[in-house]
């Protein structure tokens, strides 16, 4: 692999630039985190943050919300934005010449958003239209709900909202929180390609070095709700899901837990797709997961099946997932090193994922690791060491979503009074 180079600068107010050059590649793509994510949200007025990433892209500094488009296409920017737990992600990638252009627009969506009042109720019908389709993806209702069960709010938040929240903003609400959680102070601009380091952040420093910091957000907490819920819906289908604590990103053990879960999920040989789908025909969907939140981790396993068969997909779904505590193999451990590498190995053929995986990696570990780090972490995994880790951390102690027309039994759920 091509030797890598991180190049970081952090300025007075607080906004961090973090770059990785890729000179092999004519691309370059950007990553921008503000620290406006829905766990900033006032729990009365969940989906403000969509709200606000949907209205601050309807124009800003210049440009009326059609000239903010038509520029970007002009550019050849292939942009998007979400909401995380933590952030408002604004991204995109172009031919490197368009990166300083680009970046110039979307310091205006930052920093001088228009948030036009005349558009205000069509940016609410988008957030509306998101709540909607959530609601017709019933696998994707169901692990929303379990992620808010298991982490509690507002670790566990949908950022999308409800109708009800959706329905109760004005324009108002959209301007404290973008006055509000649009700041310097933790905002990370992450950059990867062919670019002049050198010549981009003195390009960055005209863009944000005088942006004024503000008060940090501040987030609301709750007691998360653990155990059995059911969600009732008339259906030939459920889904099933399941959460269970794990180890969080920032955790040392890491690439030891994801190497375990990875053994029952990555890849047609992994045992759930083995077990529950192509040995049984018990689902058309099965998986785990790791999922982790700030410096909390979990593991995430959901199955769609039929009605008729929920109840023994959900059977042996536990018990493949209890299973890991026996330990897993050394050809299953060789598999997964295969796959690890050839997922490093495409990600360095890219730029947006590249300017991804550096953001994401400052915000968690305050320094980027590259991939001949993680390469010598995944050479170093064992069975002996998975198999140690698992003796007290294999999935156990399980909340459970189930979504369909009657609820499931699932032994050593955690109680409510545990939470």
């Amino acid at each position: 692999m091509t030797a890598e180079k991180f190049l970081v600068h952090k300025f007075d107010n607080g906004f961090s630039l973090v770059a990785q050059p890729m000179p092999w590649l004519a691309s370059a793509a950007f990553a921008f985190a503000l620290p406006a994510g829905c766990r900033y949200d006032r729990s009365d007025r969940i989906g403000t943050a969509s709200f606000a990433s949907e209205m601050v892209q309807r124009g800003c500094g210049k440009l009326d919300s059609r000239q903010f488009i038509d520029q970007l296409q002009l550019l050849g920017v292939d942009y998007n934005s979400s909401i995380s737990n933590y952030h408002s992600w604004f991204g995109g990638a172009m031919k490197a010449t368009e990166l300083h252009d680009t970046l110039s627009i979307y310091r205006d969506v930052a920093r001088d958003p228009h948030l036009p009042a005349s558009q205000f109720e069509d940016g609410r019908m988008v957030c509306l239209q998101e709540i909607m389709a959530m609601e017709d993806d019933l696998s994707r209702k169901a692990l929303r709900e379990v992620r808010l069960r298991h982490y509690g709010d507002p670790d566990g938040r949908s950022p999308d909202g409800s109708v009800e929240s959706i329905s109760s903003l004005d324009i108002s609400h959209i301007e404290d929180f973008v006055k509000t959680c649009y700041q310097p102070d933790g905002s990370i601009l992450a950059v990867a390609g062919k670019i002049d380091f050198d010549a981009l952040k003195d390009h960055v420093a005209d863009l944000f070095a005088d942006w004024k910091t503000g008060e940090p957000p501040i987030a609301e907490e709750s007691t998360p709700s653990h155990g059995s819920h059911h969600l009732p819906f008339d259906s030939e289908q459920t889904h099933i899901a399941l959460a269970c604590p794990g180890v969080s990103y920032t955790h040392q053990d890491f690439y030891t837990h994801r190497a375990a879960i990875g053994v029952l999920s990555d890849g047609l040989s992994s045992r759930l797709f083995h077990e529950v789908r192509e040995k049984r025909g018990l689902c058309y969907s099965v998986f785990a997961t790791c999922h982790s939140v700030g410096k909390r981790g979990a593991v995430i396993a959901y199955s769609g099946t039929s009605s008729g068969r929920a109840q023994e997909t959900l059977d042996v779904l536990v018990s493949e997932l209890r299973r890991l505590k026996d330990g897993i193999t050394s050809e299953e451990l060789d598999r997964l090193k295969v796959q690890f590498r050839s997922s490093l190995i495409m990600q360095q053929e890219s730029s947006r994922s590249r300017a991804g995986s550096i953001a994401s990696d400052w915000y968690h570990l305050g320094r980027i690791r590259d991939v001949g780090e993680i390469n010598q972490i995944i050479n170093n995994l064992t069975v002996e060491g998975i198999n140690e880790f698992l003796v007290d951390r294999y999935p156990n102690n399980f909340d459970m979503v189930t979504l369909g027309p009657k609820p499931l039994e699932l032994n050593d759920a955690i109680s409510t009074a545990q939470a």
